[in-house]
């Protein structure tokens, strides 16, 4: 790359999943950091490798998101965020400001839509976009300006990548998400429709419309399945859908 790229930070992708990775650290206080810890690190990691000009760091805001007007049981079967989570959660932000960068929480939409849309704005100025996260849903993002990279595990995924890794090209990851549904988001999908089957009708139909419109021909109990969701499958769609029309004060360019 000619200039470094802007850097989205999933902030909240990386939360729960250094809690889960990482040892119960406390501080002197007893209060828990291990959260902090491993988020910062990633940070740090990411700021030190690209030496990024514009970055930003994004957190899901608290509360319901628009997704749950559109569908009550949306994340219903989620357990309560644990407190010790909950009380990292201030002093990462403080630390993540403290250390100069832009931070974003949101309202009323999710992180993901957040850095869709700043994704989306950042491609059109010409802009290369790196996305830090964890997050399968985030494949449905990448284009020739996007690329993401998972800094805990250290893999990157551009167009090609996400292929290789889903069977399926970045397009296609919205389609492939609402088939399969999402038992932790609780979105409803085909009965026992896994990745390969889900891959595999895209590979011969290319959408889900035209998986809907081909579903007689799906021969067996998965074509029953399938045949069975078909009216809820455009909720799903929707559900996994990223907004990228947010409606923000800041821009790419203002995010240094």
């Amino acid at each position: 790359m000619s200039k470094p790229p802007f850097i989205l930070v999933d902030g909240s992708s990386y939360l729960f999943r250094a809690y889960h990775a990482l040892p119960p650290l406390t501080n002197s206080k007893g209060q828990p950091t291990g959260a902090i810890v491993g988020v910062i690190n990633m940070i740090k990691k990411l700021v030190s490798e690209y030496q990024p000009e514009n970055m930003a760091v994004v957190f899901d805001a608290p509360g319901k998101t628009f997704r749950d007007d559109m569908y009550s049981e949306y994340k219903a079967n989620r357990p309560p965020t644990p407190d010790e989570i909950k009380q990292q959660i201030k002093p990462l932000h403080d630390i993540i400001r403290a250390m100069g960068l832009p931070l974003l929480v949101i309202e009323g939409v999710e992180a993901d839509d957040v850095i869709g849309t700043l994704a989306r704005q950042a491609s059109a100025l010409g802009m290369e976009t790196l996305v830090s996260t964890g997050d399968k849903d985030m494949a449905q993002l990448v284009d020739q300006h996007v690329t993401l990279i998972n800094t805990m595990s250290g893999t990157e995924m551009d167009r090609q990548g996400v292929f290789d890794k889903f069977s399926v090209w970045p397009e296609q990851i919205i389609d492939y998400l609402a088939l399969m549904g999402d038992t932790v988001d609780n979105i409803p999908g085909v009965y026992k429709c896994g990745p390969k089957t889900a891959a595999k009708w895209l590979a011969e139909f290319e959408t889900l419309d035209r998986v809907i419109e081909n579903a007689d021909q799906i021969k067996g109990k998965v074509g029953e399945n399938l045949r069975d969701a078909i009216n809820q499958l455009p909720l799903s769609r929707e559900l996994t859908t990223i907004k990228t029309d947010v409606k923000l004060d800041v821009a790419p360019e203002n995010l240094v």
